[in-house]
């Protein structure tokens, strides 16, 4: 994806980015930190998250890691704390964390079912709780203010065999739109990105042998997204005018279809 935005849009901004050890996540806060935010990186795998942070420091920015599992809330909570007392007020949150594991309904995976409600939904409520009050601050200091949480298309489609996991995405998708009504008015942001096929790791986790077909098919058969296409739209979601606010953002692969 070419570069649209250049310079320090982003200048004195405090970035949060979940689920950043590798795929969209990583490549969001290498772009905001690009941009001139001051980055937290969230994540489980530290490895992971100690070589983004290094990736962003190379380029001349700056950014830090936390490891964290972020469907327990009370260690969110406190990183958030020590995010604050870090590098400042959070402003922008890419809350991204989030597994994808396709399988038949009849198959009654249960404790993949499981996996996906904690970390695609309590994962993603539990940012929101412990971040909210630092972008309610920054608004109401007449600072920028987002939150941007990522859903899926298959919020929307109906896709087979897509049945837990896409229920966790619409249900992300309905949460923000909500969310917008209450928080609108105070001039806090919030927006969902609604990616079909992104080429990272996310397909990885799939058990089922006909989803993982289906995905490596459109892989190998189309020009699918990749993450700098995902961090550069997040970028823009973040630099717009504050009064601006792209609610919802579907960005699909030109040639997919389904």
């Amino acid at each position: 994806m070419s570069v649209l935005l250049s310079g320090s849009p982003l200048s004195g901004r405090v970035a949060v980015v979940s689920g950043a050890s590798s795929g969209m996540g990583a490549a969001a806060a290498e772009r905001l930190a690009a941009l001139g935010a001051k980055v937290a990186v969230l994540a489980r795998r530290k490895e992971k998250l100690d070589d983004v942070v290094k990736n962003i420091e190379t380029a001349g920015g700056t950014a830090l890691a936390y490891t964290v599992d972020v469907t327990d809330r009370a260690a969110v909570l406190e990183v958030a704390q020590r995010i604050a007392g870090d590098l400042g007020t959070v402003d922008l949150v890419f809350n991204n964390a989030g597994v994808q594991l396709i399988s038949g309904i009849e198959e009654l995976k249960v404790d993949e079912w499981q996996r996906q409600i904690d970390l695609n939904v309590t994962g993603v409520m539990n940012v929101i709780a412990a971040f909210l009050p630092q972008l309610t601050a920054s608004s109401e200091q007449g600072k920028p203010a987002d939150l941007i949480n990522t859903s899926s298309i298959a919020a929307t489609r109906i896709l087979e065999k897509f049945s837990i996991y896409s229920g966790t995405k619409a249900y992300i998708s309905h949460l923000t739109r909500l969310m917008r009504v209450e928080l609108g008015p105070k001039m806090v942001r919030v927006a969902t990105i609604e990616p079909g096929m992104v080429d990272t790791e996310l397909p990885d986790h799939v058990t089922d042998a006909d989803a993982s077909q289906l995905m490596a098919g459109l892989i190998h058969d189309i020009d699918v997204l990749q993450s700098p296409d995902i961090a550069e739209t997040i970028a823009f979601m973040a630099t717009v005018p504050r009064h601006v606010n792209l609610t919802e953002i579907t960005i699909l692969p030109t040639a997919q279809a389904i």
